[in-house]
């Protein structure tokens, strides 16, 4: 399946039937007074998260979506019947936004969230509703009022715990494959990596996290080099970041040098994510002489002049990943919101909860 993470879309929600103006005629009742009913609500529009779902695609094909009208009042004290509402499916993780405002609607962060789009207008009155001790013969009725309409512009950034970032064939995608149930493709050229692909890692019973692998960034990413600009919104709500690091590249370039290009084009992307825990994995030292590797690690992170967790790793060889696999699940448990308080089923209302705030420790 094609992986979309933008679309935009027009939403209308269905107008109020109008009211009925109408007197009772029946043999022998003379005088029998209004009964002409109210219109019916129209339909709203309605956006759930649902789990199944992992891409925007339905949406870049189907851009209009309208909600029924509600049915017009009727005589004999009929009132119109109300429309149902559509609810639109979107992938956990969509931000939803008013495309001419660029005001935030809504983000759907949880299974099964429910958030109302597009209001249905409520039904006309029809003259029934205006009958009274001083006016038993109303003429008055209203029309129904009209639903919302809007154009919005949906985003997804997928929901991970962890994210990769580096350079094409940095071994991203034979990481996320040896450490969990992802199955990417994997190749020797650059870019082999199209779109984001999650998978859960399993650090022991009940003890996981998922981990989100995006294609490979390069210099001038920041503005538009490459593909993985077009992902690096999916790292906004990761609790970490993992850098991997070529420490054999084939070309001969220098680790230190291509990670440095790469930290600088993170921060000119976004400051936020700069400033994330970010971790350094250091991999393939398998293809490094064994009697090299402990140099030309200590001489990475003295150039780095780096203090945070790095690894030293070998994706291919499945070498030294359990290490690291606990240390980053500690991590994510750690740094996870707190779950809400339950509510107390004596009230209808739920208590309000302030969002919880991450400790930025990067």
């Amino acid at each position: 399946m094609k992986f979309v993470d933008e679309a935009t879309i027009d939403i209308a929600a269905g107008n109020g039937g109008a009211g009925c103006m109408s007197f009772r005629r029946e043999k022998f009742i003379p005088f029998g007074g209004p009964n002409g009913g109210d219109g019916g609500r129209g339909g709203s529009v309605y956006a759930v998260a649902d789990r199944n779902l992992n891409t925007l695609i339905d949406y870049r094909y189907a851009r209009r979506h309208e909600a029924r009208n509600g049915e017009a009042g009727r005589g004999s004290d009929q009132f119109g019947a109300a429309a149902d509402d559509i609810v639109l499916r979107m992938p956990v993780g969509t931000i939803v936004r008013d495309a001419e405002t660029d005001e935030l609607i809504a983000e759907l962060l949880e299974p099964g969230v429910k958030v109302l789009l597009a209001k249905g207008g409520d039904g006309g009155f029809g003259n029934l509703h205006f009958k009274s001790s001083t006016n038993r013969a109303p003429r008055q009725k209203t029309p129904g009022w009209p639903g919302e309409q809007k154009k919005l512009k949906l985003e997804l950034r997928v929901l991970a715990d962890v994210g990769l970032l580096g350079l094409p064939n940095a071994g991203k995608s034979t990481l996320i494959t040896a450490i969990s149930n992802a199955r990417p493709k994997i190749a020797d050229y650059p870019f082999t990596t199209l779109h984001p692909n999650l998978g859960v890692v399993r650090a022991g019973p009940e003890r996981s996290f998922v981990v989100a692998d995006l294609p490979g960034l390069i210099e001038g990413a920041a503005d538009g080099a490459g593909l993985g600009h077009l992902f690096l919104r999916h790292l906004q709500r990761t609790r970490l970041l993992l850098h991997v690091v070529d420490m054999a590249p084939f070309d001969g370039a220098d680790p230190v040098a291509q990670a440095k290009g790469i930290v600088q084009e993170l921060r000119r992307y976004d400051e936020a994510l700069y400033r994330k825990p970010r971790w350094f994995v250091l991999n393939k030292l398998d293809m490094v002489p064994s009697e090299e590797r402990e140099a030309r690690v200590r001489d990475f992170v003295r150039r780095m002049r780096w203090k945070a967790p790095y690894f030293q790793v070998s994706a291919l060889a499945r070498e030294g990943l359990d290490p690291m696999v606990q240390a980053i699940y500690e991590h994510v448990a750690a740094h996870k919101a707190p779950a809400p308080p339950e509510l107390d089923p004596r009230f209808d209302a739920p208590p309000a909860v302030a969002a919880a705030v991450e400790p930025n420790d990067g």
